[in-house]
């Protein structure tokens, strides 16, 4: 995705997702279950980030401190880890 990711928008895929501007909306990756499915966003300020159903919502993700920043998304185990692009 090269746009801006509107709040209330929706990123649906099995596999990664890729945003190059904000990401403002929710991106769910691995919708049929493939936890090695990844998200990567320009600038994080999702309402959702999910990847083979395994969640962060806006209230947690807020409290991150990469909130803003250029992210990579992963699932290792039942965890959700945010790292710095």
């Amino acid at each position: 995705m090269l746009a801006p990711v509107s709040a209330g928008a929706e990123l649906l895929a099995d596999g990664n997702i890729h945003v190059y501007a904000p990401m403002r909306g929710r991106a769910l990756a691995g919708i049929k279950g493939n936890t090695k499915a990844r998200i990567f966003c320009q600038q994080m300020g999702a309402e959702m980030l999910s990847i083979a159903g395994h969640y962060k919502v806006a209230e947690d993700l807020r409290r991150d401190p990469l909130w803003g920043d250029a992210v990579h998304v992963s699932l290792s185990g039942d965890v959700l880890n945010i790292t710095r692009l």
